[in-house]
């Protein structure tokens, strides 16, 4: 999945508007506008389409962490300049305030099943001997589920 289709999948599941999307941008340590939000979240075809990176991705995913879950005391996390599909879950997770129960009930409403010890696995640190690596249909079917959850 890249960065441009999570970041509509996400609009979607919240139903968030513009103004909403440059404001998460912006709680996330991003300054944006409303025009380059939108420009993100049009199609491939479109002639004003922006590709989305890795860290601008990041900042939405730490301005929706702020926005579900208010500011944490201290210092902001920085942005990541590099994301991967587990630190999108984790993150996602943190936002939601999900335990691994509620992740595991949001991929069946996906249609999706899988065990406590396969989605432990996303999260752990990558050198561990039981990582593993969380593939595309997996995030996908997880914000599928999020969209039935979320989505009023």
């Amino acid at each position: 999945m890249d960065n441009n289709d999570i970041l509509r999948r996400i609009r979607y599941a919240f139903d968030f508007s513009d103004p909403k999307m440059a404001e998460l941008f912006v709680s996330g340590g991003l300054e944006v506008t409303r025009e380059q939000a939108a420009a993100w979240l049009k199609r491939e075809e479109d002639p004003s389409f922006e590709t989305l990176s890795d860290r601008k991705l990041a900042s939405f995913l730490n301005g929706l962490i702020i926005h579900r879950r208010g500011r944490r005391e201290g210092p902001q996390p920085e942005a990541e300049t590099r994301l991967t599909n587990n630190l999108i879950l984790k993150k996602l997770k943190i936002a939601l305030n999900l335990t691994s129960d509620d992740v595991l009930a949001i991929m069946a409403r996906a249609n999706f099943g899988m065990s406590r010890h396969e989605l432990s696995a996303f999260f752990r640190k990558p050198g561990h001997k039981h990582y593993r690596e969380c593939k595309d249909q997996i995030l996908r079917n997880f914000i599928q589920g999020m969209q039935v959850t979320y989505r009023v």
